[in-house]
């Protein structure tokens, strides 16, 4: 069991409950790894597979590709392999993965081969990671294969190396979520002999890879990428273990090197030095600065230092933190220790003598509790001027205003130890003298919560001057003649000095804390509105007015063009914007992914600064900052928070155009769908009628003169009706078309529904010829304020389509009746119906029950029925009848109330 001081903390451990219930839900990843191809991944990734299937798991072959090489391929015999997706790319047909049969399958396990790999245009996902994630979210476990150049992060690495750009990517996320990692590995020579000797590619292919990308020199590179990858992955699996075991003891497993500097003018030495012992060491190193009470009050210059170090650390290829606590060796200690650091570099201790013996020293008390942690000691030269000039440098405030308030302290201490001997004064003879001190330290403790050290301290020694001086026998004099008050006056002034400190290291970790949650406060109120935010316009107006109020300076967030060049937005600028920025310098931003502008190395004679606003893409735009004061931008809590600004705007930015993103392709996707389906109806359903038409009239002029007169009529009724149908055809498309962009406007007259439905049985004697038909309208329907056209059009489509889905000589019937604010109508038949669970998809656009068949068309009646309807106000709505049949019913509004019809007046005559 953990010691009390080391158990975990309750918030990481329902973090990591969360996550465990989150892995338990979804299918388990293993990702066969290796530096490049030929290696063995897919002959790894299928042994593993016949392992598994031996001990009775259900494995399935999703896709692998053998590349011909028969060794894999007789591994996957015995093995149940899911038929490919074939899909027409470019006048060629294309194996792909079928995701959706490995979905419907859903086998415990399965095998995707070459998780990198981009998927043909017309797939559910662009890339195979994404097909891998959904099986993953369906609690599929998953086997993968992947080179490591197929990287994201080590695409333009590798491109550099082997001078061959890869386009072929995986995020890194998918590599760092994987459960398991298996690095596939092979030597550079036996890589190329397998290459020669045919077993990679073919003989062909395998000579023009050994003079390109299959170079020996690339090969060894690779080969460390992956071996590097791999060993961080599996650092970052024994942090997680010893964060989630809560343990604190340094595991010397590997080299990282802490690196702790101070306002010291040896911290520019001990960077460099630091960073060539990680280099010799090849570890990572991190440099450290720990701002305590003590050092917060350091003047401006000095800090400005510490700043200036850190950021040549970061030149140097070193990871900074800033780290806020009031005991610097039990910080220095906590991170190291979370950091699993096996090396301290430090600078020799600077305080001598008694001082170091009394006082203490940081260093020696590193030494004294670091167990299992190498401290190394960077000396000074001897006798170093700035050194001890740095030491003695007394800490002075860094405002005027400041500075008045802490000279205006000492006054207030006076004050107070006067107020508190008026008050001791008052009380004598009514209480005993050590009551009397407990005033004094009142009012020490009054001092130093409100004006800090330095006044509390000269507060405690007037405290027991005064003491003596006037309530200590003999008095008005600091001679003590009873040996307790000795004893009292000692313990007065110690205690009045301790508690002078707590307070005001109490007042300073107050300060701090103050201040950390003012910054939390700023970010989340910006992260709120941005969360809200709907497009790039509102991210800039709500990320420039928290930047100006943050930081008081003028900001403009510029964006990229479509030829990835740095522009002006074209809006009207904001009040808080910034106008006038260097192009030039943003351009470099965007293009470098690093920072540029004034106190910056690069391009300092630029007025403003400019921070790269990076995505998981890499730069999307450019943060241009005019400060007021350099000092609110890169001190080191400032430098983090206005990065974490940075962060936000380019999360929410990404976050806006990827759901334009997703709008965009679906909208495309649905217009190609409905492409797609107005192709395959148009081309079934034309070509039924054209063929007819082109046959009868081939007849007719072929053979005029001999076909008999009932023929000739025939036919020529064959041609007419054929026509017709096209051009209802033709029509339906047109007025679905009008009726999805909105062109059609609604001609409202009041109407009664008895002529309405007269007017259609008289346009459609011919095609309901023979069926019985049966009308019931009540007489007391009212008048309806509609297009009587258009709901003409939506009786016909429904009286059409119920004579062509119904046996012929069936009765079909129309009815009405009321029902409080609206009349409900509706077309009965006494067909076949319609499978049940598809009332909605009747109205969709060019939905057919029967794709093709004799009774052919389009798909478009019904949905021009909806669209009229509603465009009405009403709803329409399709089911079965219990005795056999549909029923067609569709509302309308009564929303007005008819005009009155005056009678007819008489005439005399």
């Amino acid at each position: 069991m953990a010691p009390p001081d080391q158990r975990p903390d309750p918030d990481d451990l329902l973090a990591k409950v969360e996550r465990d219930e989150a892995k338990a839900r979804r299918g388990r990843l293993k990702i066969f790894f290796g530096a490049s191809a030929g290696v063995g991944k897919t002959f790894a990734m299928l042994l593993a597979a016949r392992e598994r299937r031996a001990e009775a798991v259900d494995v399935v072959v999703g896709l692998v590709e053998t590349h011909g090489r028969k060794e894999t391929a007789a591994l996957l015999e015995g093995l149940e392999i899911l038929p490919v997706h074939h899909l027409a790319y470019r006048g060629t047909r294309l194996r792909e993965f079928d995701l959706d049969g490995a979905l419907k399958r859903r086998p415990t396990l399965i095998l995707v081969d070459e998780l990198a790999h981009s998927n043909v245009p017309g797939s559910r996902h662009p890339k195979r990671w994404q097909d891998v994630r959904e099986l993953l979210d369906a609690g599929i476990d998953v086997y993968t294969t992947l080179n490591v150049q197929h990287l994201e992060s080590l695409c333009d690495d590798v491109g550099q190396i082997s001078g061959i750009r890869v386009w072929e990517s995986v995020p890194d996320t998918v590599f760092e979520e994987a459960d398991e990692v298996e690095l596939v590995d092979l030597p550079p020579d036996e890589l190329l002999n397998r290459l020669k000797e045919g077993k990679v590619y073919l003989p062909q292919q395998a000579e023009k890879a050994v003079q390109h990308f299959f170079r020996k020199g690339n090969l060894i590179a690779l080969r460390e990428l992956a071996l590097r990858c791999t060993a961080d992955r599996v650092d970052a699996q024994m942090q997680d273990y010893r964060d989630d075991h809560a343990i604190r003891d340094v595991w010397q497993v590997g080299d990282r090197v802490l690196v702790c500097i101070g306002p010291s003018p040896i911290s520019e030495r001990l960077v460099r030095a630091g960073k060539r012992l990680a280099a010799g060491l090849h570890a990572d190193w991190i440099v450290a600065y720990v701002e305590t009470p003590k050092l917060q009050r350091l003047p401006a210059e000095r800090r400005d230092q510490v700043l200036a170090v850190l950021r040549q650390a970061e030149r140097l290829g070193a990871e900074t933190v800033t780290l806020s606590a009031p005991d610097m060796t039990e910080a220095i200690l906590d991170f190291a220790r979370e950091r699993n650091v096996t090396k301290i570099f430090m600078g020799k201790p600077t305080r001598r003598g008694w001082k170091r013996w009394l006082l203490g020293s940081v260093v020696d008390r590193v030494i004294a509790e670091a167990h299992n942690i190498n401290v190394y000691l960077l000396g000074s030269p001897r006798g170093e001027p700035a050194a001890r000039e740095a030491q003695r440098a007394p800490p002075r405030d860094e405002s005027d205003s400041a500075r008045k308030r802490h000279d205006s302290g000492y006054l207030w201490a006076v004050a107070t130890i006067a107020l508190s001997t008026l008050v001791a004064k008052t009380l004598l003879g009514h209480f005993e003298l050590a009551n009397l001190v407990m005033i004094y330290l009142a009012g020490v403790v009054f001092v130093a919560s409100r004006f800090g050290r330095g006044p509390s301290i000269l507060a405690s020694l007037l405290g027991v001057a005064a003491f003596d001086y006037l309530f200590v026998t003999p008095y008005f004099s600091f001679t003590v003649a009873d040996t307790q008050y000795v004893i009292v006056l000692l313990a007065l002034l110690a205690v009045s000095i301790v508690i002078s400190q707590l307070t005001a290291n109490m007042r300073s970790q107050a300060k701090i804390a103050a201040h950390r949650e003012r910054r939390a406060s700023v970010l989340y109120a910006m992260s709120k509105e941005l969360s809200a935010s709907r497009s790039e316009d509102d991210i800039v107006r709500i990320a420039v007015r928290h930047i100006r109020t943050e930081f008081g300076s003028r900001n403009a967030i510029l964006f990229p063009n479509g030829n990835g060049r740095i522009v002006y937005p074209t809006d009207a600028p904001l009040p808080e914007s910034l106008a006038g920025c260097d192009l030039g310098v943003a351009q470099w931003v965007l293009d470098h992914d690093q920072m540029a502008g004034q106190g910056t190395d690069t391009l300092p004679g630029a007025q403003a600064v400019y921070f790269p606003l990076i995505g998981a893409e890499g730069s999307m735009g450019v943060l241009a900052l005019l400060p007021a004061n350099l000092r609110r931008i890169f001190l080191p809590e400032q430098r983090k928070l206005l990065e974490t600004f940075c962060r936000q705007i380019a999360q929410a930015v990404e976050r806006v155009r990827l759901a334009e993103q997703a709008k965009a392709t679906f909208v495309q996707m649905e217009a190609e769908r409905l492409r797609n389906s107005l192709l395959s109806s148009i081309s079934h359903d034309l070509r039924t009628p054209l063929a007819t038409i082109v046959g009868s009239a081939s007849t007719l002029a072929e053979n005029d003169d001999k076909l008999r007169p009932e023929d000739r009529r025939e036919l020529s009724r064959a041609i007419y009706d054929e026509a017709r149908r096209m051009s209802n055809l033709v029509n339906n498309i047109l007025d679905m078309a009008r009726l999805d962009a909105g062109m059609v406007s609604l001609n409202r007259q009041w109407n009664s529904l008895e002529e309405i439905v007269g007017t259609v049985l008289t346009r459609l004697g011919k095609p309901l010829q023979g069926r019985p038909l049966q009308v019931r309208l009540p007489t007391a329907l009212p008048l309806l304020y509609v297009d009587a056209v258009m709901i003409e059009q939506v009786l016909i489509n429904l009286l059409e389509n119920a004579a062509r889905y119904t046996p012929a000589g069936s009765a079909i019937e129309i009815s009405a009746e009321q029902e409080a604010d609206r009349v409900l109508i509706a077309v009965a038949d006494h067909g076949p119906g319609f499978p049940s669970g598809q009332e909605e998809q009747l109205f969709e656009k060019f939905y057919r029950v029967h794709r093709e068949g004799a009774q052919s068309g389009v798909g478009l009646g019904l949905a021009i029925c909806k669209a009229v309807v509603e465009a009405h106000g009403g709803h329409i709505q399709a089911r079965n009848r219990s005795g056999g049949g549909a029923v067609f019913a569709f509302a309308l509004p009564v929303e007005r109330t008819p005009p009155e019809i005056e009678a007819e007046s008489e005439t005399q005559p």
